[in-house]
């Protein structure tokens, strides 16, 4: 789930990135054009449903390429985001639109 709550002045968006946990995955991040894809940036945490959670402020009016990174060697897609685009790799970037 993406959740995004935009500033009063209109000039950045709140954006919060959910996934549900997994027994299956150690830790995860989310990387992204906002963050030059560092995989231990944005780390998702878990919240007080137990869901896997993580949010960044990003300029508004903009779209950001992203995916999350699972124990440093998986890449997935958010396939909730507001579109999916080709990357260079021959898969899929997920995009967020602020």
């Amino acid at each position: 789930m993406i959740e995004k709550k935009h500033s009063i002045d209109g000039k950045t968006c709140e954006v919060t990135f959910t996934l549900p946990a997994d027994p299956k995955i150690e830790s995860i991040c989310l990387c992204g054009e906002f963050n030059n894809w560092d995989m231990k940036s944005e780390p998702l945490k878990k919240d007080k449903n137990g869901n896997l959670s993580t949010t960044v402020i990003l300029e508004a009016g903009k779209e950001y390429k992203f995916r999350y990174c699972a124990d440093n060697t998986r890449w997935e897609n958010d396939h909730e985001a507001d579109s999916q685009v080709p990357n260079p790799f021959g898969s899929d970037d997920s995009v967020v639109k602020t």
